[in-house]
């Protein structure tokens, strides 16, 4: 491409939007003395249980952790089964092999790479306690018949909700009518708290036993005994574990779930811009939004490259357009491939067919409310100009 010209400084894949407001929110947690798990912690709790029209909602600090404490809660045992999703970030698996219970795969839809129900509905076995789906890049799960499926079958539903702080399933907000919803702030998600998640549940035994488990498992949180009129004893009720956000994380949280709606807004319209500007290149391909009525997060923007018509592999691919300074990420390789779950369950290349035909192509564009159009704009001048080399290189025309 005689026009390209490469840019000088790296564009990349993701930049947290961080104002003054939290910097300054944090600045006043440091001067407080109150930097571990404390009234900011709790006020950040607060404004989620609002917003998800009165779930309990339990702070931690990470969305893994949130995973971990909802399935410990099921008390799970030797034997048990919990069906998820291939295409999903490792954490939402390994936690169902720490707490003792057999991973189960169902396949994804190849155009949404959405967990198909009918594919969780086909793995149900006497043994199935569980099913976690993942809502998708920003797009919710197809909630309804995944719910009869488990209702018909007596299961627990945990939304692995790391990507959809915001996303809606027709016309309900994901977290506010879920058994448990783990939500993510991580630096990459649409809202940080630099790490840090949060929990969404129903009933409020479980969300009690929960906040219990993310303490070590005693009674009173270090504010409530620690803070004045507090008594600084505690009672362990079971063994716990190390899992509380701090208050400097919340402080960074407030502000940012206030800019959650503008965010979102600027990620649509950044998406959009990324659909007009790939329309002439067809050997990317964007995941297709689910069918049913949602509203997107547009958390990650997540394309297919066509490896047949390039002739080169995706990793070769995203390699030389780092060579050109455009940043990507990979969301994410099927995990029933990665080592310890091909040796343990024996999984192979055929099982999951559409996980793995996306696994084998999918990247993500850069993507975040500090992104300008020119960036997008030069994103897919290098992707043309890296198809066109790959195309040479294999000797097509």
């Amino acid at each position: 491409m005689k026009d390209f010209k490469r840019r000088k400084d790296f564009l990349p894949f993701c930049r947290p939007t961080i104002g003054g407001d939290e910097i300054d929110e944090v600045v006043d947690s440091l001067e407080s003395g109150w930097i571990t798990t404390g009234p900011k912690t709790a006020r950040l709790e607060e404004e989620f249980r609002i917003w998800s029209g009165g779930q309990e909602a339990i702070a931690v600090n990470s969305a893994t952790a949130g995973l971990h404490l909802a399935l410990l809660t099921l008390d799970l045992k030797k034997g048990d089964e919990v069906i998820t999703t291939p295409i999903t970030w490792p954490s939402t698996v390994n936690n169902i092999e720490i707490c003792g219970a057999k991973t189960v795969f169902a396949d994804v839809d190849r155009e949404s790479l959405q967990i198909l129900p009918d594919a969780v509905e086909a793995a149900v076995t006497r043994n199935t306690r569980a099913v976690i789906p993942v809502h998708f890049a920003g797009a919710p799960a197809d909630l309804d018949p995944l719910r009869e499926i488990c209702s018909k079958h007596g299961l627990h539903l945990i939304e692995d909700a790391a990507h959809a702080v915001g996303t809606r399933y027709g016309e309900r907000l994901i977290g506010s009518d879920s058994e448990v919803a783990v939500f993510s702030f991580h630096p990459i998600k649409n809202i940080t708290t630099g790490e840090g998640g949060m929990i969404l549940c129903r009933d409020t035994e479980r969300a009690e036993r929960m906040r219990r488990l993310r303490f070590h498992g005693i009674s009173r949180d270090a504010w409530k005994r620690y803070s004045k009129g507090g008594i600084p004893q505690y009672e362990v009720i079971e063994p716990g574990y190390k899992y509380n956000m701090l208050d400097i994380q919340a402080a960074i949280g407030l502000h940012q779930f206030k800019k959650l709606d503008s965010f979102n807004r600027r990620r649509k319209i950044l998406s959009e811009n990324y659909f007009r500007l790939l329309e002439d290149i067809p050997e990317i391909m964007p995941l297709r939004p689910p069918g049913y009525e949602h509203t997107h997060a547009w958390h990650v923007f997540i394309v297919r490259v066509d490896i047949e018509a390039i002739g080169t592999g995706r990793d070769e691919f995203i390699m030389k357009l780092q060579e050109e300074n455009v940043g990507t990420g990979l969301h994410f390789p099927a995990v029933h491939l990665q080592k310890y779950y091909r040796e343990r369950y024996a999984f192979r290349r055929g099982m999951f067919p559409n996980a793995e035909w996306n696994s084998d192509r999918l990247f993500s564009l850069p993507l975040y409310p500090l992104l300008k159009e020119e960036d997008q704009e030069y994103v897919a001048k290098a992707l043309k100009k890296v198809i066109s080399s790959c195309k040479y290189a294999g000797g097509q025309p």
